[in-house]
């Protein structure tokens, strides 16, 4: 029986290469994308590119905490197990601040919230797995986000947009962390749950992101560099994806739970604003708030 693997944001970049590297190794792939027409492409794409035609997708807006719901019942409908789901989607905003429809800051709603909800309710089809594997995306720059302020988790204050992409992968690691100790404390032991750094990366990440004409500038640059310059100032989007790869394929990860990954090496994160109180808050912020949807 063929793993399979749903993948968030893989329509593009580190989570298309992702999808590319599952599929030739024989997995049924879901590709998760917010454009049909797109995800259509994309599994074209990796089929034709692989020969697997075991290549499917899921359409969600995932700023939406109902169209996560909704892509999650679609997924349990047409498939009877998940071994591996990858919150790859994520996303960096300029400093106006925005909210979604649900009153979420978008940038904890997309990078946070998101996998949050779509981890709760696909556990059921990951426990079904023999080896059931959560990865989420986390990213170095969670060591530059400052002290965060647990009076004000959805991001009010006065940050920048860089500052929230920060505090928003910090949080994903403490939920990373909080949820790995859930799964133990309930005798699971063939679910893990990892959070990984993919590296800086070239891909369309930074343009489709909205930061703003200095920020995207810069990534436009690394990107030509990268594409054409003897530079490589970014990683190609498949050496980014090696990490989620290695987690999603190794045996050596079997049973690892809790850590955060880079290089498909297990790194120390940033522990200096950390508590197990604070965590705990974290988690159960995102609890409340995606509640009505469980």
């Amino acid at each position: 029986m063929k793993k399979i693997s749903l993948i968030t944001g893989a329509t593009d970049g580190i989570g298309k290469m992702t999808a590319l590297a599952l599929a030739r190794a024989g997995q049924h792939v879901v590709i998760h994308g917010r454009n049909q027409a797109k995800a259509q492409q994309v599994v074209h794409e990796v089929i034709t590119a692989t020969g697997n035609p075991d290549v499917d997708y899921l359409i969600a807006d995932l700023f939406s905490l109902a169209a996560i719901q909704q892509m999650a019942t679609q997924f349990n409908q047409r498939y009877d197990h998940l071994d591996t789901l990858i919150n790859n989607a994520g996303a960096v905003f300029d400093n106006q601040r925005v909210e979604t429809a649900d009153g979420i800051e978008k940038t904890m709603a997309l990078n946070v919230l998101a996998p949050f909800l779509l981890t709760r309710l696909l556990l059921p089809s990951l426990l079904k797995s023999q080896d059931g594997r959560i990865i989420n995306m986390s990213s170095a720059s969670h060591r530059a986000s400052g002290r965060p302020d647990l009076d004000d988790l959805n991001l009010s204050g006065n940050y920048s947009g860089q500052r929230r992409y920060s505090l928003s992968k910090l949080f994903v690691i403490w939920n990373t962390q909080h949820q790995a100790v859930l799964l133990q404390q309930r005798g699971i032991t063939h679910v893990t749950v990892n959070a990984s750094h993919p590296g800086a990366v070239a891909t369309n990440f930074g343009q489709a992101s909205n930061k703003g004409w200095l920020v995207n500038s810069i990534y436009k640059i690394a990107l030509a560099l990268s594409k054409h310059g003897p530079f490589h100032a970014m990683a190609a989007p498949e050496r980014g994806a090696a990490t989620n790869v290695y987690l999603a394929t190794s045996p050596a990860v079997q049973g690892i739970s809790g850590a955060f990954w880079g290089k498909s090496k297990q790194q120390q994160p940033a522990t200096r604003y950390y508590s197990a109180a604070d965590e705990q808050r974290v988690w159960d912020y995102c609890l409340r708030v995606v509640q009505p949807y469980l």
